[in-house]
């Protein structure tokens, strides 16, 4: 073996830089030591987990669990790399049932933190205190009896100033951390989680008897009522879990949870494996999401593929896609719903409802006022107000329809002549010569879009203060996302606060939307939010968020229109340059030209 002093090229790397190095591959940011140290505290049979963190965990991170605790002679050991109470031989790699296995958590994160442990077994009198520092154990004192186990980690990356240089900010890493969270709740519905940041509570997931409940207390109850349930099972593997009934689907793939054998995984196969089972039951352009949890013999699945466990291996890939397909298959042919609250079933066709959008009373279209029955609020001119472009990011490209916006006044006169409404969506009215059908909520979506976008290039879109703000409770890490945007956001006309732990108060909407439904909107900005880290221009991120403002402040279909509502309707959309389709890419009119009606008639050529 060649050594730092030879002659030769290839030298031994000093012991505190192959820990750092290592550190590298387990410990990338504040919420991979909290992954790291909850695996811990799971694999130590806690039944109450609590993480404390200072500004997003990058000044301290302290974990503390209700588990077995670790002796005098173990704790220190912990600490001494590959060491691991997890694995007798090189067998046991084979068949791994616990959580963590290789011995490298604890002495990487050490390498690049101060960490401090309080510790203690249910049969000793007193419990141990200890500090570890540049990865040396420091005195070991007595400590109060408290069972279980205390891990504290301050000053996070202090020896490695460029890792700490990349991480993002308070807000990013902290919804990185309850993204943590809320995937290991999801796998262990038995343990009591809670997450408190600068001393206030986030998350608190009390621990239930079911999956379901655990499930409706992550993503909420709209998303289990929305959800099929899945269930099969093999002699080697089962799985089970709920997808997202395939006309509740959108264009979000949030969430897509997998579970195998309770560790949160990637996996193509089973993705592609849940879409198949689909079939063509999905519209274009939606995507199916999930919770489903996987359970695979031991013995038939490799875990030891990649440092952070994310990646697996299966040894019979078929037979688990074949699993997955069919088990999704069966629960989408069926004619039933789950719902989250007593696990009954409900038949599919009274979940379609949808609710009419009911405009407020005695809004004026310009200079149309109408009574009892309101009136589409489509003012003809948006004010702007001041605000800089702060937006920032960079890949896939969003599913949006872009067409270029024509000028008003581009459109050649030609009377509207409004005929009347038709199942209270399409609009029938005459332009010109021509027989005009127009779907009444896309066209009005393409109206308020041209316009929100007009005065986003202007850089002013307005807001307009709710007369009541509206409170909507969402997971905690939703609503961390949206507080993470929320400067953003305010440059387009939506101001958002903080409202407890996991809840966000709606104060201000843009200028001329009218009404809109506060919880659905929020729901359709969270899939746009997801895709900014990917978009590549400024421009991919605001056009999805000013879509989505535009859909849910247009008039909906099954609102019954009055003629005068009609023909303005009609003439904002001629002035917006009688675009043919929706900012989301759906039709908005089809037309059938004099000479097309009287060929069709047999009066050409009379």
């Amino acid at each position: 073996m060649l050594t730092a002093g030879g002659s030769g090229k290839i030298h031994i790397l000093p012991d505190d830089l192959v820990s750092r190095i290592a550190a590298g591959e387990v410990v990338e940011r504040p919420s991979a030591v909290v992954k790291e140290l909850v695996e811990n505290s799971l694999d130590a049979g806690a039944r109450s987990i609590t993480v404390e963190v200072k500004d997003g965990g990058l000044a301290v991170i302290r974990v503390t669990d209700d588990g077995e605790g670790m002796s005098r002679e173990d704790a220190p050991r912990a600490f001494d790399r590959h060491a691991t109470s997890k694995l007798r031989s090189d067998q046991d790699l084979w068949s791994i049932c616990t959580m963590g296995f290789r011995g490298e958590a604890l002495p990487s994160i050490a390498s690049v933190s101060c960490v401090r442990v309080a510790t203690a077994v249910r049969s000793a009198e007193t419990g141990i205190e200890f500090r570890v520092e540049r990865g040396k154990i420091g005195q070991i004192v007595e400590a109060p009896p408290i069972v279980g186990t205390s891990i504290e980690v301050a000053d996070l990356f202090y020896n490695q100033p460029a890792r700490k240089k990349f991480l993002k900010s308070i807000p990013t890493e902290l919804s990185h951390i309850s993204r943590v969270i809320q995937q290991a709740a999801l796998a262990w519905p038995s343990v009591h989680f809670r997450l408190i940041h600068n001393r206030t509570e986030m998350v608190n997931y009390p621990a239930v008897q079911a999956t379901q409940d655990r499930v409706g207390q992550v993503y909420r109850r709209q998303f289990l009522d929305q959800c099929r349930a899945v269930q099969a099972e093999l002699s080697v593997a089962r799985i089970s879990g709920y997808a997202i009934d395939p006309v509740q689907a959108k264009s979000s793939r949030m969430p897509q949870e997998l579970f195998l054998n309770r560790r949160p995984v990637r996996n193509a196969a089973v993705l592609h494996a849940v879409t198949e089972g689909y079939g063509a039951s999905l519209a274009k352009g939606c995507y199916p999401t999930f919770v489903l949890f996987l359970d695979v013999d031991p013995d038939r699945v490799d875990v030891n593929v990649h440092p952070t466990k994310r990646e697996v291996r299966f040894a019979e890939p078929d037979m688990i896609h074949q699993l997955v397909r069919r088990a999704v298959r069966q629960a989408m042919e069926t004619s039933k719903l789950f719902t989250g609250v007593s696990g009954q079933l409900t038949t599919s066709e009274g979940a379609l409802s949808r609710s009419v959008w009911t405009p407020a009373s005695g809004v004026s279209i310009r200079q149309t006022r109408l009574g009892e029955s309101g009136a589409i609020d489509v003012p003809s001119v948006v004010q702007t107000g001041t605000g800089a472009d702060v937006l920032s990011g960079s890949a896939a490209q969003l599913a949006f329809v872009s067409e270029t916006a024509e000028p008003y006044g581009h459109i050649p006169a030609a009377e509207v002549v409004a005929l009347g409404q038709l199942n209270r969506t399409f609009l029938i009215v005459q332009i010109g010569g021509d027989l005009t059908v127009i779907d009444q909520h896309t066209a009005h979506e393409r109206v308020l879009f041209e316009r929100l976008y007009r005065a986003w290039t202007a850089q002013g879109i307005q807001s307009q203060s709710l007369l009541l703000p509206e409170t909507v409770e969402l997971s905690s890490p939703h609503a961390a996302l949206l507080l993470r945007h929320q400067g953003e956001l305010e440059q387009l006309g939506l101001e958002l606060e903080p409202f407890g732990a996991s809840a966000v108060l709606v104060r201000s909407i843009p200028t001329g939307l009218g009404k809109i439904n506060p919880a659905s909107f929020l729901e359709d900005l969270l899939d746009d939010l997801n895709q900014w880290d990917h978009a590549s221009t400024i421009e991919m991120k605001v056009r999805p968020v000013l879509a989505s403002l535009a859909c849910h402040g247009a008039v909906r279909a099954g609102r019954s229109m009055e003629l005068p509502e009609v023909k303005a309707l009609v003439e904002d959309w001629r002035a917006e340059g009688e675009m043919t389709t929706c900012p989301h890419g759906r039709r908005t009119v089809f037309r059938l030209s004099t000479d097309e009606l009287e060929k069709m008639f047999g009066r050409a050529g009379w």
